[in-house]
């Protein structure tokens, strides 16, 4: 019987081997996923285009839902046993219709990479009045999972990968107005949050889960250079968090500290892949192993208590159920 994550009661390190410097390639090395499904959302660009790779060339059957289908098409152009369909996050219809068509087939699930998510974007709501961040990042990871459960079931083992973000330091989730109705919006407040409720999700999940033989985790990939995630994102914004110089261009210690695009999904495929958490789940991992709790938002490692904490995890949950008008019980 696996224990819970509650209170964090699971951070610490497993001597996986590996560090911020390890990559995909090496975290898979020896690992054979054929006959494996996988889906990955956000799977074209940046560190999910490099997660599908990985998965694809160790056998693995993936599915990449996309927003822009042609856009997906042609970052995926010549990869093998990878199929396309089409997803947007931002409108739940879109989810369902795509899950259920997964369901259709008929096929087991045994990979469910939450990769996809936006940050540094300006006030948006969906058509639910829901904030952008909240929607993206973590409601529609709620959504998806849900409705790909009686899959993610019948692989008899499965594994869910929530990709978070040590920018949950940023905010708790804050349970009076988590869409910014009666408070100013500020955006690293929407994004922090929005990965605080994954990683309540992710830990609350794997608890439930345990008898569906499902395990989850949530995965800080690392500050990345080379993704599209500050694409909206002023000159303004990047100057005031020290990233840039007056003239934009970045200051040198920013740079060398930035991982590469295969460091970046190493965490996410060591998660998805790694024998060594065969018996744990609920956990938060960076740097292809379990991390330790921090409360130091300052500090480049770790993760916030409040973001493993029991109450607010059920208290989540039920407030999600709300908001998406979806009953789930694993």
């Amino acid at each position: 019987m696996k224990q819970n994550n509650y209170q964090g009661a699971l951070q610490q390190a497993i001597g996986s081997g590996f560090n911020a410097k390890s990559t995909t390639k090496e975290v898979i090395k020896g690992i054979d996923l054929t006959g494996k499904i996988a889906i990955v959302t956000g799977g074209n660009t940046g560190i999910g285009l490099e997660t599908t790779q990985v998965l694809a060339a160790a056998g693995a059957r993936v599915i990449v839902p996309a927003r822009d289908i042609e856009k997906a098409k042609k970052n995926l152009q010549g990869i093998a046993n990878v199929e396309i369909a089409e997803m947007d996050l931002m409108f739940p219809v879109s989810i369902d219709a795509f899950a259920e068509s997964f369901l259709a087939s008929g096929r087991p699930l045994h990979l469910l990479i939450n990769n996809a998510g936006i940050m540094w974007v300006p006030l948006r709501r969906d058509n639910r009045g829901i904030e952008s961040q909240l929607a993206t990042n973590y409601l529609a990871q709620f959504q998806l999972t849900a409705k790909l459960w009686p899959a993610l079931k019948k692989a008899k083992g499965a594994r869910v990968v929530n990709v978070s973000s040590h920018g949950h330091q940023f905010a708790p989730f804050n349970f009076d107005d988590p869409n910014f109705l009666n408070r100013d919006y500020e955006t690293l407040q929407g994004y922090g949050q929005s990965k605080t409720a994954v990683n309540l999700f992710s830990m609350e999940l794997d608890n439930r889960g345990q008898s569906s033989g499902v395990s989850v985790y949530s995965v800080h990939p690392g500050s990345i250079g080379g993704t599209e995630l500050g694409r909206e994102a002023p000159l303004e914004l990047f100057q005031q968090m020290g990233f840039v110089d007056a003239a934009g261009k970045m200051l040198p210690e920013v740079a060398s500290s930035l991982k590469t695009i295969p460091q970046g999904a190493a965490t996410t495929v060591w998660c998805a892949t790694s024998p060594l958490l065969n018996h744990i789940g609920g956990v938060y991992c960076e740097d292809a192993d379990i991390t330790v709790l921090c409360s130091d938002s300052a500090s480049p490692k770790g993760v916030n208590p409040y973001s493993l904490d029991e109450t607010s995890a059920k208290k989540l949950w039920v407030l999600t159920e709300e908001m998406t008008g979806l009953k789930f019980n694993p």
